[in-house]
């Protein structure tokens, strides 16, 4: 029973990978449909895992599923985008603020070492990995901030937004200019500076949006009305 499940598993995440990149890269641009049946078709699979992974999609903000339509690619305005980094900025800023006393010494160590990694996968051009531990460096300081109800508000909006993020560190640089933001974050950490911790993460946040509303036409086509 725990091979076809693995299978299962395996090509589920390849269908997200697959919709994720044609999204990103522009292949797919906001308002295309994204065909169930073909997707089917082209994997050799019934449609059920096809629903669940339109489903996570659309829970990041990939897809927007139509009853009737299907699923086509959403699309944000730029007051999506400027709203979504400003109300990260505040609620981020606020749990960098909160986490400043509470990081133990091995929890600041622990965010240099995960800035190390990104500095590392920076270097080699891996925007998969370098999203997925860029989050957990996120993830460490909001989780010190020992303050629930505010990790589940940032967790929920990240989600929904995840998209615009990966676009953002898409972008030429940014992923080195983040690694440059981080130190900057850890520094300020260590020193206990509750002030400036607040004030560069929200930075990190604002800068992100910034970015993102500067970026070529072909990458803001491909996420903007």
């Amino acid at each position: 029973m725990k091979k076809p499940m693995e299978k299962h598993l395996t090509l589920r995440e390849k269908i997200l990978e697959n919709i994720r990149d044609a999204i990103v890269t522009g292949s797919l641009k906001a308002g295309s449909r994204v065909s169930e049946p073909e997707l089917a078709e082209r994997y050799g699979i019934s449609r059920t895992p096809i629903r669940e992974a339109f489903r996570q999609l659309e829970s990041e903000g990939y897809l927007t599923v139509i009853p009737r339509r299907g699923a086509v690619v959403s699309s944000f305005s730029p007051k999506d985008v400027e709203e979504f980094y400003a109300i990260k900025s505040i609620l981020e800023g606020y749990a960098a603020r909160q986490a400043c006393e509470k990081l133990s010494d091995k929890d600041i160590d622990r965010l240099q070492g995960i800035n190390d990694k990104l500095a590392e996968l920076a270097r080699q051009s891996d925007i998969r990995h370098f999203f997925k531990i860029h989050s957990d460096f996120h993830d460490l300081f909001i989780k010190a901030a020992d303050n629930e109800k505010l990790r589940e508000l940032i967790a929920g909006l990240v989600t929904k937004f995840q998209r615009l993020r990966f676009t953002s560190l898409s972008l030429p640089d940014r992923m080195t200019v983040s690694v440059q933001e981080h130190e900057k974050i850890i520094d300020a950490f260590r020193r206990r500076d509750a002030d400036a911790a607040e004030t560069l993460v929200r930075k990190n946040a604002e800068y992100g949006g910034h970015v993102l509303m500067g970026a070529t036409p072909a990458v803001t086509t491909s996420i903007l009305n």
